[in-house]
């Protein structure tokens, strides 16, 4: 019997990730951990200040990195973003949808503009985005030693479980959690992986977001739970990405230990 395991990751040398959210938590951490893995990485968001600072920490870890501003709620800047990336870097490997925001509360007092916020960065700006970036992914996947291309997206515990107080939140993290998974239906032939992961609490600026008096009961109701760090969940994308071909995680789900 052989003693050696065998080989189960892949390395992302000469591969090229785009990671949106990448100003911040689960984004940034991604981001951080594919340059880390061998991947060029673009980082998309809103802050171009953070995304630079974030672009030379990278590089100067060794990595490379881009940083490019860009509001995914329009669907030409979305398209605009990946035309970038592969006018830049000559290709696209790997797709992280980590971009989102979480306002809850009592929806008849809820702003309407916070449910269409959530509803333009959490769905639209995704759909957009991979809209985009699917021919490249394909092609990809038909060219690269790999043979493989991936889409990450990351929905929430919301995406499985409704919650109260929170209705438009868990239509659009349903919605990423439905489409991923018919995405992965219809290209697995192609060899473009759709995973989706599901975190529950994590420490990131989502909660800070919300308005005063619901940021104050949300900070209570968890002040005994010990919170996932955003390297847990780029530790989940990692794994993903650099599985071998034959190996596609169609969803991973992620709680503290203590989260009910």
């Amino acid at each position: 019997m052989d003693l050696i395991p065998e080989r189960t990751t892949t390395t992302l040398t000469t591969t090229v990730a785009l990671v949106t959210g990448a100003s911040s938590g689960i984004g940034e951490a991604t981001a951080r951990r594919l340059a880390a893995q061998g991947a060029a990485v673009v980082l998309v968001a809103r802050r171009q200040d953070r995304l630079d600072t974030l672009a030379k920490e990278i590089a100067a870890a060794g990595g490379q990195a881009v940083a490019l501003a860009a509001d995914l709620t329009d669907a030409d800047a979305a398209a605009d973003a990946i035309a970038t990336t592969v006018d830049r870097l000559g290709r696209l490997d790997t797709l992280v949808n980590a971009a989102g925001v979480m306002l809850t509360g009592d929806s008849a007092a809820s702003p309407l503009t916070e449910w269409q916020q959530m509803v333009d960065i959490n769905l639209n700006g995704l759909l957009y985005l991979t809209k985009a970036a699917l021919p490249h992914l394909v092609e990809a996947a038909a060219t690269s030693p790999r043979q493989v291309a991936d889409v990450v997206n990351i929905s929430s515990i919301a995406g499985r479980w409704v919650i109260p107080n929170a209705a438009v939140y868990n239509a659009t993290k349903f919605g990423v959690t439905a489409a991923t998974e018919a995405w992965r239906q219809e290209y697995a032939r192609r060899n473009v992986r759709f995973s989706v992961v599901e975190p529950g609490l994590v420490q990131t600026e989502l909660l800070s977001h919300q308005q005063a008096a619901v940021h104050e009961r949300m900070t209570a109701r968890f002040a005994d739970v010990e919170q996932l760090h955003a390297d847990d969940i780029a530790e989940a994308v990692a794994y993903i990405v650099t599985g071998p071909r034959r190996r596609a995680v169609a969803e991973i789900v992620i709680r503290p230990t203590d989260q009910v």
